[in-house]
């Protein structure tokens, strides 16, 4: 019979793993997955609309205006319609979103001064940046896989016929490893996004930090929810503004390889020539209206649910309760 020694009494086991989950980048972690789930579960429609509009070769009207767009997904589609992708995107999100919150913890503390006790805006643009280009190269594949199943099911994607039965993110993965070149297919258009991500996830956090502290009641610790998700708002509004056209390049690079969509590309600059050759300045920023409508709940609820799952995380430290 085994010793009962060789099994920690169950509150020791419970201290033990309560002292881990508390610990800062463990519930940066944790919290950055519940908060990814979250705020692109509530923009999912908005989402897959903006992947639509980006990738729709100039010439095509099957998707105009974002209230037309909605509806017309509506009416070929249904609910699922506005959920396409959404599954694979919060499998890719949860990883994604923890790998950043809890690198960014991780490089914020490594760029801290000596002896100071915050950072600068230029050292959270670092820490930011750096904490972007970590989350991407850990996630990109889901991404990529994203982005196909909510093109492939689009009108415009197969001839104004909708697919009627859809592969799953798996079956995906392997067509596209199979038949565009290996390992390598998954990484398409990794270039540019990480031109663009890396300022986009800089200044979004610079720009939430400086918010949030703007937003704060005087004498006051922190700033309401409310203040939070307008601090959010703010920062997404303008990350995502100034880094916009990267990511245009990047969905267009990851379906470069999809029949009917009108374009094929050989480099960025190739691609950003016939973009602005074929559809004005306007093509760089295509599909940014119904990104600018989601940010307000995506990034402010993303904010906001990180900072509420975290501060419950690091609440159940034992030893703030002796």
């Amino acid at each position: 019979m085994a010793s009962s020694k060789a099994i920690p009494p169950p509150s020791d086991f419970m201290r033990g793993f309560r002292e881990y989950i508390s610990q800062p980048v463990t519930a940066s972690f944790i919290a950055g997955g519940i908060a990814g789930a979250v705020s692109r579960t509530v923009v999912s429609p908005l989402e897959r609309l903006k992947i639509i509009f980006q990738v729709q070769s100039p010439g095509n009207s099957s998707y105009q205006g974002v209230g037309p767009a909605l509806a017309k997904m509506w009416r070929e589609e249904g609910w699922r319609g506005y959920m396409r992708g959404n599954g694979t995107n919060c499998i890719r999100i949860v990883p994604y979103s923890a790998v950043q919150f809890s690198s960014y913890t991780i490089y914020k503390k490594l760029l801290l001064p000596e002896g100071g006790n915050d950072l600068g805006t230029l050292r959270r643009l670092c820490a930011g940046a750096m904490a972007g280009v970590t989350s991407v190269v850990a996630t990109y594949p889901l991404d990529i896989t994203r982005t196909r199943l909510s093109v492939h099911s689009a009108s415009f994607a197969s001839k104004g016929v909708p697919h009627t039965k859809l592969p799953g993110m798996w079956a995906t993965m392997k067509t596209m490893y199979r038949t565009e070149g290996g390992t390598i297919s998954l990484y398409r258009g990794l270039g540019p996004t990480l031109s663009g991500v890396a300022p986009y996830v800089g200044i979004n956090f610079a720009t939430y930090e400086a918010m949030r502290k703007f937003m704060t009641p005087e004498g006051e610790a922190n700033p309401t929810a409310l203040g939070k998700l307008c601090a959010g708002a703010v920062s997404g509004a303008v990350a995502q503004s100034v880094t916009y056209p990267f990511d245009v390049l990047r969905r267009r690079f990851q379906v470069n390889t999809m029949n009917g969509l009108g374009y094929q590309y050989k480099s960025i600059w190739d691609a950003i020539s016939i973009i602005i050759r074929a559809e004005g300045i306007r093509g760089m920023y295509k599909g940014l209206l119904p990104n600018l409508l989601k940010v307000a709940p995506s990034i402010g609820s993303s904010f906001l649910s990180f900072e509420i799952a975290r501060d419950l995380l690091l609440a159940l430290d034992p030893k703030l309760n002796i």
